[in-house]
């Protein structure tokens, strides 16, 4: 019964995580993009952390060595990350010359909810993730929450400036973008089913998590480091909250 506790506990904090966005009503766009950065390369070192220090390790622990079920189960993740990203980032495209202006904004308004479809395939995934992992053990579950966290903070900043792109208003955003996030209270709670009743699910959610955190952090957020120049004082701290990352990770480990 705790674990179902921390779980729901868990998939909530992570699903108000999306209410970020009105952060950026109080901020400028160039502090703003500074703060983004910065929180890119903290969550690109808990999500590696997180993979490599927690995830792949109990796995091969539960396994009892590093087969080619758990290298499957890892690529799986990237595989199917992969595909949410593309989804996220599929746009319906036509030159300029060739757009209406009802067109254009028709079509602004598609990327937003294709952006809203995507993610939440992606927040339902983090639920089951977030489940299987409480399941393993209640650190595991801990160390896998606070990667989700730390990455979906970016991200919800993100998607709110998609969909206010896309013609949404302030406010009409944060609750779309909300109802998104609670995609992983769906996902969690479809993992408790799954998890109560099957320990296939339980030991290959965990490589699979790790392959997914290994995607977001080399794919997603360490190329967003390398879109403009940075002096020397930004690349420290780029460098310093990455490390900071992974040592979130590691204290953990002493949980």
């Amino acid at each position: 019964m705790i674990t179902i506790f921390y779980i729901i506990l868990s998939v909530i904090i992570v699903s108000l995580v999306s209410l970020v966005g009105v952060l950026t009503l109080f901020l400028g766009e160039k502090r703003l993009n500074n703060i983004l950065l910065i929180l890119v390369s903290l969550s690109a070192g808990t999500l590696f952390g997180g993979a490599f220090l927690h995830l792949i390790p109990e796995a091969v622990n539960q396994s009892g060595s590093f087969d080619i079920n758990i290298s499957f189960l890892i690529l799986l993740g990237i595989i199917i990350f992969f595909l949410i990203d593309k989804i996220i980032h599929w746009k319906h495209s036509h030159k300029k010359s060739e757009l209406t202006h009802s067109v254009e904004v028709d079509n602004k308004s598609r990327i937003g909810y294709l952006n809203l479809i995507g993610d939440g395939l992606h927040n339902f995934i983090d639920g089951l993730i977030i489940a299987g992992s409480y399941f393993v053990s209640i650190p595991i579950g801990i160390a896998t929450t606070i990667a989700v966290i730390v990455h979906e903070t970016p991200q919800e900043l993100a998607d709110f400036g998609v969909l206010l792109y896309a013609g949404f208003s302030k406010l009409k955003a944060l609750m779309f973008n909300f109802f998104s996030a609670a995609f992983a209270i769906v996902g969690a709670t479809v993992g408790i089913v799954i998890g109560t009743r099957s320990e296939t699910f339980i030991l290959s959610i965990i490589p699979f998590a790790g392959g997914a955190f290994v995607y977001i952090a080399g794919s997603q957020l360490i190329p967003e480091l390398f879109h403009k120049e940075h002096n020397l004082k930004e690349l420290f701290q780029h460098l310093f909250m990455f490390i900071f990352g992974v040592l979130i990770m590691y204290g953990l480990l002493f949980l």
